[in-house]
């Protein structure tokens, strides 16, 4: 199992890059992942699947928040993704392999990979291999992660040496709800971690205190979380977790 490197656990992790909520530097895209590496915060990004089969850095399946355009990104060629108008005013869905040229390694990269199930089910695989591909010859501090185990247990066949974890939650939000009850009772018992060879999780912040996050990090797991907002949470949240991942300030 690839250990963490360490600088993930030096710098705050700034959440989707460091975006300014959308008004002029768009969360995923370039202007804020260049933001995050002149305030030498660590990165975190989502990718979704186009439609030719590149890994692209995009959080939503739809891109009718960020974008002037409407409907599933996955329907979407890697070509006309490039040049879609986003509401900041800027232009274009970055791909992996853009993001990696324009990071060079300067700050550590964590990347989460999106469900592609649909249910948190083992229908997986070809985002996984385009992540696998982008970062072929990539040598900055990167890790892997995502909420769907399978996708994880995929990675570790596809890219072995790149370390990799699991995005955990209570599973108690609305939109979790869509996710089978019995599912969801596994991903919130975080039964695959010894599994998918994980050496970290990124928690939901307001979750640490729960009892399997302090098994696992009393068995050597790396703890991380998700979203801070608010200097009084990072402080809380630091309790537990030996960083963060934030927004909507400067940790």
């Amino acid at each position: 199992m690839p250990a963490l490197p360490a600088a993930f656990l030096k710098r705050p992790i700034a959440h989707r890059a460091l975006h300014d909520g959308n008004i002029k530097r768009a969360e995923n895209n370039m202007a804020a992942i260049e933001a995050a590496i002149e305030n030498d915060y660590g990165i975190e990004i989502d990718v979704q699947l186009s439609k030719d089969g590149d890994a692209m850095v995009f959080h939503d399946y739809s891109l009718d928040r960020l974008t002037k355009s409407t409907g599933p990104i996955a329907q979407m060629g890697t070509d006309a993704l490039g040049k879609l108008q986003f509401k900041t005013g800027e232009v274009g869905v970055p791909t992996l392999r853009d993001v990696l040229a324009k990071i060079a390694g300067k700050v550590p990269l964590l990347i989460e990979i999106k469900d592609q199930d649909g249910a948190m089910g083992p229908n997986v695989g070809a985002l996984e291999a385009a992540v696998a591909a982008a970062l072929n010859g990539y040598d900055g501090p990167v890790a892997l992660m995502s909420f769907n185990p399978h996708s994880v247990a995929a990675l570790a066949d596809l890219c072995p040496s790149v370390p990799r974890g699991l995005t955990t939650a209570n599973w108690e939000g609305s939109d979790e709800q869509l996710i089978p009850k019995a599912r969801r009772e596994e991903l919130k018992a975080i039964a695959d971690y010894d599994r998918v060879g994980a050496c970290f999780i990124s928690h939901q912040w307001d979750d640490l205190g729960a009892p399997r996050v302090a098994e696992l990090k009393t068995n050597g797991a790396h703890i991380l979380c998700w979203t801070i907002r608010t200097p009084e949470a990072e402080a809380k949240a630091r309790e537990v977790a030996e960083n963060i991942t934030f927004e909507g300030y400067h940790a």
